[in-house]
């Protein structure tokens, strides 16, 4: 035995003890049966439905993935799952979006006139789509004339159920008993104050392009096409980069620039100028 082993280079021997070693536990730990894999499918459907129902706990899950035809164990269900540091129940931001289609915010700010005197005007905006539903001028705003244009500017079976607004003594009783609004303290609403300060770049005195106000007829139709703007062509990142009222993505044609409001805005816009395409140059090539 020893004439044997002096054959060989001792870091060989251990070399060969290693592997035996391995080869003898690989041997130990092999599956003999027991649970079975869960697919990668049914763990992305197991993460997917824990992270749509943030209420859900694992039996809830597992009951619905049994009435898949998915036949797999409640553990397995909980360890799949997402883990959730804060608690399962819904923050502001999911609850404003639930019911954004029931609430309009109205607000009213001051724009000053090229002969020195105050003009104001009225806004209503709905939290769903963040459309301006309604904008109206007036050199002097009452309880009853605001509480006109809230029911001028919704028909009966679009009015929302809450109307947001702050505490500006303006509205009055009339306002107050109208749409059952709801009051913020100590500041205003934050979606109607940002599109009253995008709406109050009209003063000259802020602007380096001011839109002087030269009437209240002329303010209206300056703030009507803020509206236009605002509706169909500015973009909000809340609503995913999109605008209020949807417009399609343009992908053919040539880029230009119309200037809004004095050119205090801008549309980019595609103008699709004919033969330009590869397809209608080929179309249109004379024989």
């Amino acid at each position: 035995m020893l004439k044997t082993i002096t054959i060989i280079r001792p870091e060989t021997l251990v070399r060969w003890h290693r592997a035996g070693f391995r080869r003898y536990w690989r041997w130990k730990s092999r599956s003999l049966g027991g649970r079975p894999r869960v697919d990668a499918d049914l763990r992305a459907m197991i993460r997917q439905m824990s992270v749509d129902n943030p209420l859900w706990g694992a039996p809830r899950i597992h009951g619905g993935l049994l009435k898949l035809g998915f036949e797999v164990a409640q553990s397995s269900v909980a360890k799949y799952m997402v883990k959730r540091c804060g608690p399962p129940s819904q923050g502001w931001r999911t609850f404003l979006h639930n019911h954004s289609p029931d609430i309009a915010a109205i607000g009213l700010f001051v724009a000053p006139a090229i002969g020195l005197h105050l003009l104001y005007a009225f806004i209503i905006v709905r939290l769903a789509r963040l459309d301006l539903v309604w904008i109206n001028v007036t050199p002097h705003p009452t309880a009853e004339w605001i509480a006109r244009q809230i029911t001028e500017a919704f028909p009966w079976n679009e009015a929302p159920r809450y109307l947001i607004r702050d505490r500006d003594q303006v509205y009055g009783a009339a306002v107050a008993s109208h749409g059952h609004p709801r009051q913020t303290y100590r500041s205003r609403l934050p979606v109607a104050e940002r599109l009253c300060r995008k709406t109050d770049r009209i003063d000259p005195t802020r602007v380096r392009r001011p839109v002087i106000a030269l009437s209240e007829a002329h303010l209206r139709r300056i703030l009507q096409a803020y509206a236009r703007y605002y509706n169909d062509v500015r973009t909000h990142r809340s609503l995913d980069k999109d605008t209020p009222f949807s417009r399609p993505v343009q992908r053919i044609g040539r880029i230009t620039s119309h200037a809004l409001l004095g050119g205090l805005h801008h549309h980019y816009m595609r103008v699709r100028v004919f033969g330009t395409h590869p397809f209608e140059r080929q179309l249109h090539r004379r024989p």
